[in-house]
């Protein structure tokens, strides 16, 4: 097992070479490069427009996940997602994702474990939908074979991350659940953390909640998609919205291979073969990958820049950070020398233990 942010980077920098040494092996890049050149700008605009949309609905749908924990503006925590892009276009594995978990919680007083639960939720939400677009536009199309494959295992992977989270969810009810209570009284830190994302995975119990991210998420792969059939009008590449749907979701399905930062090399890889798979010549599906992941990573770095400016990385401390500070830090009773929950320092029992 790798250890360590190293090992991991490494691994996801290989990946990332071998996919962009796959992908420029079966591309004639002078081809490609006439292509690109003969592009329509204002076609690429409008595709812009739509990545910027579909940013928002993501930042709305976060907002809703976590107003059951604590209500925050939206215009923040957009702020917060987009800082967390700008750190997956940094660093790799998709760490970025942890970074907006610790930002929104050192920030509005939340519990950061809680705030990671939210972000897990999201996600979970994020790729049931991804497969159920992609399924979909493999029955509409028709596509067999590896790309075929490939959907099926993000299926099986999506399945998988909606029964841990149901169990996440439910764990305090499950038959020896009093008994490993008792075992984690020994580690009093551990039983808070573990406690805390309970708490982030609860928003997933919320019926009103879970409709909300689904239909952000509904809105947001909508724009995605026309993002993708945009962009293809500007190199000459009429997609109907079934290719465009096949090609976004196969990228999104690539983006959960740990490659190097900003999914590079995987996220070309995808389109070029999913772009096979549907009959579009490799270098315009390369052409294609191209400048709809430049238009997502000068979107997200440019949104993840102004927001760090305009919140600040750090802030005034207030009496809400003992909520968030329990992550870090566990209060010792004065009387006893026992360390105390912190839901016992700010009078609240979580509603899930």
């Amino acid at each position: 097992m790798l250890r360590g942010p190293a090992p991991r980077a490494a691994l996801g920098a290989a990946i990332s070479l071998v996919a962009i040494v796959l992908v420029l092996r079966g591309v004639d890049l002078q081809e490609t490069a006439d292509i690109l050149r003969s592009a329509d700008s204002r076609w690429i605009a409008v595709g812009f427009l739509f990545v910027i949309a579909d940013l928002g609905m993501r930042g709305l749908r976060w907002q809703r996940l976590v107003r059951p924990i604590q209500a925050v503006r939206y215009l923040h925590m957009l702020g917060y997602l987009l800082v967390g892009y700008l750190m997956n276009n940094i660093l790799p594995a998709r760490l970025g994702e942890l970074v907006r978990s610790h930002y929104l919680g050192d920030r509005e007083g939340i519990s950061r474990t809680s705030a990671l639960g939210t972000v897990v939720v999201e996600r979970v939400v994020d790729l049931v939908v991804c497969v159920a677009i992609a399924s979909v536009s493999l029955l509409v199309l028709n596509v067999r074979g590896v790309v075929s494959s490939a959907v099926l295992v993000g299926a099986a992977v999506a399945g998988l991350f909606v029964v841990v989270l149901v169990i996440g969810m439910v764990a305090h009810r499950l038959p020896g659940a009093d008994r490993l209570r008792s075992l984690l009284e020994r580690w009093p830190r551990v039983r808070d953390l573990g406690r805390r994302l309970q708490d982030g995975f609860a928003v997933a119990g919320r019926p009103r909640t879970l409709v909300e991210a689904f239909a952000c998420s509904a809105v947001s792969w909508s724009c995605a998609i026309l993002a993708m059939a945009a962009v293809g009008q500007s190199i000459a590449l009429q997609l109907s919205i079934g290719q465009a749907a096949l090609i976004a979701s196969g990228v999104a399905l690539a983006a959960a291979v740990p490659a190097g930062p900003s999914n590079l090399g995987t996220f070309e890889f995808a389109a070029v073969a999913v772009g096979q798979a549907i009959g579009i010549p490799r270098e315009q599906s390369f052409a294609l990958a191209l400048i709809v992941h430049v238009a997502i990573l000068v979107t997200t770095s440019v949104g993840g820049g102004i927001s760090l400016v305009i919140l600040n990385w750090r802030r005034t401390p207030s009496p809400a950070d003992g909520r968030a500070a329990e992550d870090t830090a566990s209060t010792e009773d004065p009387a006893e020398g026992r360390p105390v929950a912190p839901d016992a320092i700010d009078g609240r029992q979580s509603p899930l233990v």
